[in-house]
């Protein structure tokens, strides 16, 4: 048997003076921010330092951004960055704001324009992505919780003190966003969102909004049904939708299919309804399966899922397209965990509205990779078949 040959990695070890460093994936993210021009343009938005000496607003943006990526839980985890002069200097900066110089700026912001800045910060990152996009647009809002011990945390409905942001992602890019107090129901202002939203949207496109039962609301189905406009939205089981399915013959039900063709356990059934204050009927789709167990409070012999909508696929295709909508709890894992959001550094509910902004950036990188993706799957699409 012949013995297998040992060779060495060409590894050298020298001495050196040159610190460690864990933040050196800093520098793309920077590098990504100013190949973007993102810097420049928010110092344009922002209001500029009152003095020659002051900071600019990209100077305090940056930090931000690299504290969220970084890991960083408070303002004065600033400090951290502060004593990384080797990566500092790759990024060409001579010095950071003092947590308390970030933390002055954020409230100053917040209370001033600073969310307009941020609005149309957002609206022009993401503009040249939206216009790639086919004839139709679809969006998904959805809220989501980020856990907080600060002062201005208000308990949520998960019983944890936080606040409830209210997103609106296209594909996994948050086109619109509304920073919320942790109290506050996700169908609060729910028309006032969709109208602030379309405003960063393109011209000429038709939309389907799709959506959980938070929405399920007159004021938003009548106005999805406007226009150019389409909407898929869970309907609530309140007493008139349960009438509604009883009412239901049983030749009505047909056996419903995955989106791959696999029979289940769910029968699938129509109507038509429409609430108080509607101005036309909508088309109300229903999911039932067998209750296995009925009991005190669930008697039925079934139970019940309704999608209220009106779009003109068959049944099964509108639900199929409803379903996907879960797909914005990964959009929300990505903004948490890929880029930091599960963390806001600051205390004050002004504050906290600015630095929750800064996901503007994140958007922009999330709209860059699904553009790429895009261009991908085009050049995918136009090799040859090969029979290998």
């Amino acid at each position: 048997m012949s013995k297998l040959q040992q060779t060495l990695l060409p590894i050298k070890l020298s001495e050196s003076k040159e610190r460690l460093t864990s933040l050196a994936g800093l520098i793309l993210v920077e590098e990504w921010g100013r190949a973007k021009g993102i810097w420049a343009r928010v110092d344009q938005l922002f209001a500029g330092p009152g003095s020659g000496r002051g900071y600019q607003a990209s100077e305090y943006v940056r930090p931000l951004v690299w504290l969220l990526h970084a890991g960083g839980r408070r303002l004065e985890d600033v400090r951290e960055l502060a004593g990384e002069q080797e990566v500092l200097a790759q990024l060409g900066l001579q010095r950071l704001p003092s947590a308390d110089a970030l933390g002055d700026w954020l409230r100053r912001q917040g209370k001033g324009s600073g969310v307009r800045a941020l609005q149309q910060s957002d609206k022009e990152m993401i503009r040249s992505y939206l216009k790639s996009l086919g004839e139709e647009i679809t969006v998904d809002p959805d809220a989501t919780i980020i856990e907080a011990q600060k002062r201005a945390a208000e308990w949520t409905y998960q019983k944890v003190k936080g606040y409830q942001p209210l997103l609106a992602y296209v594909n996994e890019v948050c086109v619109h966003h509304e920073f919320r107090a942790g109290n506050v129901p996700a169908g609060s202002g729910a028309l006032r969102f969709i109208k602030e939203c379309e405003k960063k949207l393109p011209a000429g496109k038709r939309l389907y909004w799709r959506s959980d039962s938070a929405w399920y609301q007159a004021e938003v189905l009548n106005h999805c049904s406007q226009g150019q406009r389409t909407f898929s939205i869970t309907a609530d089981q309140d007493s008139a939708v349960k009438a509604a399915q009883a009412q239901l013959p049983a030749s009505a039900w047909q056996k419903f299919y995955s989106k791959e063709g696999v029979a289940t356990e769910r029968e699938i059934s129509e109507t038509v309804h429409c609430l108080n204050e509607t101005k036309q009927a909508f088309r109300l789709l229903v999911l039932r399966w067998p209750n296995p167990q009925p009991d005190l409070f669930a008697t039925t012999p079934y139970f019940y899922h309704a999608v209220a909508t009106n779009r003109e696929q068959s049944a099964s295709a509108v639900i199929h397209l409803h379903n996907q909508r879960g797909e914005s709890e990964n959009w929300h894992k990505e903004l948490k965990l890929g880029y930091g959001m599960e963390q806001l550094p600051c205390g004050e509910m002004e504050a906290v509205r600015i630095n929750d902004g800064g996901r503007g950036f994140e958007s922009r990188v999330a709209a860059d990779k699904a553009a790429s993706l895009e261009r991908w799957k085009s050049f995918c699409r136009q090799l040859p078949d090969s029979d290998g």
